[in-house]
């Protein structure tokens, strides 16, 4: 037994608590957090994790975070020194390392049928972890039933964790949005050969929704107005599962630095796809005039010999944009508030971390009038721009506009930085979750759809 399970807080028998117990608002949580992949420092399922799993303990609730590769970071959080936020990893194959993209397995590192369906999904192109994850954990949860009085899975939304409600235990998702959505972006962009290969690669997009359709009313945590109302159009859910909940920012990481390097652009790309709009920014950075002090950093990993390598290159903007990646999280937040400007020209977005990190740092954020992006810098223009999505012209006349504005971007800076504080905050965010967990906690199971439809 680790040291850190040593110190959690003993846990009472589950027949030993009443779900009047339970759902009583000054009770503390037992929680199960599952997330498939937990990227530490970038992409929003990692932040999610590790962010609202410090809010609920900050809260007095007992967390186990359950994950798959990459694991989450959890260093740091003064939670961990009394054992009651725990990481229990889930290990894969791994086959997506970033050190290592696509390996091939040693035959000896293969444990059961559930290893080979990863490497076989792998095989034919399709993205399997989802899948794969679920059959892994689920019998982790059912096995510890007793320990938790809820799970909540963070997107993974695969048939094996329905059994985790079969088995008694209450189950709440988060859906941050249908990655329908990144499929049609994909197979709009793909030509020849690769529409095919981007077909598989969402091929786990069917299961998600068949899935989501029977999760039970008022447990799908969504992150935006947008999201709810992209589930309920691609994958047939109803009005009645979502809890409509946002993410937050930590405002003391992400905050105002001192000085800005002038001309500084930033812009965070989870992906090298064409979905958060990269391509849009670099054609609007080749149109701003030849004296402007513009120069960009994305932060992303650029695909080796990919179209955004060589649209740089076309574009002659190579003295003008440099790719990083890999950054811990105080790296990335004093890189973003080094910057005058933060854009996310995004095709779309079921929330933005981007924007919310950029606004807290106080810089003057840009963004596409794409998905959520909207509700989130605020539809008036008084936090921040917004342009017409994949509109590289607009896009170029509002990031020149904000350059030669000093003004202009100090008081979009002060105006991002209050609606953050205002409306994202983590505790007010794990508040309302924990609202969401002793509702489904007090449903009756018989109250979830089971016709699968």
């Amino acid at each position: 037994m680790s040291p850190a399970r040593r110190a959690a807080a003993p846990r009472p028998d589950a027949a030993d608590v009443s779900s009047a117990d339970v759902s009583s608002a000054d009770r503390p949580l037992r929680i199960a957090l599952t997330s498939y992949r937990s990227k530490p420092h970038s992409g929003g399922q990692g932040i999610y994790v590790r962010q609202l799993a410090h809010a609920l303990t900050d809260l007095g609730h007992d967390v186990e975070v359950f994950s798959g590769q990459p694991y989450p970071d959890l260093s740091g959080l003064s939670a961990l020194d009394d054992g009651s936020l725990r990481l229990t990893k889930v290990p894969s194959l791994d086959l997506y390392n970033d050190a290592d993209p696509f390996r091939r397995p040693a035959l000896r590192e293969f444990r059961d049928r559930t290893d080979v369906l990863e490497y076989a999904t792998m095989c034919t192109a399709g993205f399997p972890e989802p899948r794969t994850f679920a059959r892994r954990v689920t019998p982790l949860l059912i096995d510890r039933r007793h320990d938790f009085d809820v799970v909540h899975d963070n997107q993974t939304l695969a048939p094996a964790l329905l059994r985790v409600q079969d088995a008694g235990l209450p189950l709440v998702t988060t859906l941050h949005h249908p990655i329908s959505v990144d499929r049609r972006v994909a197979l709009r962009e793909a030509r020849g050969w690769s529409r095919i290969t981007q077909r598989r690669w969402y091929g786990f997009v069917a299961m998600q929704a068949k899935v989501a359709r029977r999760l039970a009313d008022n447990s799908v945590i969504t992150v935006s107005e947008n999201s709810r109302d992209d589930a309920i159009a691609d994958f047939g859910m109803r009005p009645e599962q979502f809890s409509v909940i946002p993410v937050g920012v930590d405002t003391e990481v992400f905050a105002p630095r001192g000085p800005r390097v002038p001309g500084r652009i930033v812009c965070l790309s989870s992906a090298d796809t064409p979905m958060k709009g990269v391509p849009v920014l670099l054609r609007a950075m080749a149109a701003l005039p030849e004296e402007s002090p513009a120069h960009l950093v994305v932060v992303s990993r650029l695909t080796k010999g990919g179209a955004t390598e060589r649209l740089v290159r076309d574009l002659g903007l190579g003295s003008r944009v440099r790719f990083v990646h890999g950054l811990t999280q105080e790296e990335l937040a004093s890189l973003i508030a080094s910057a005058e400007i933060g854009c996310v020209p995004s095709l779309y977005e079921g929330f933005s971390f981007p924007a919310i990190e950029a606004m807290a740092s106080g810089c003057a954020v840009v963004a596409s009038d794409a998905g959520a992006l909207p509700e989130v810098v605020g539809r008036d223009g008084s936090a921040g721009l917004l342009v017409p999505a994949a509109d590289p012209g607009a896009l170029a006349v509002a990031l020149d506009k904000l350059l030669t504005d000093h003004d202009l971007r100090a008081r979009l800076g002060t105006a991002g930085r209050v609606r953050v504080a205002e409306r994202f905050s983590w505790r007010a965010i794990a508040e309302q979750t924990c609202a969401v967990y002793r509702s489904a906690i007090i449903r009756p199971s018989s109250a979830t759809p089971r016709d699968g439809k």
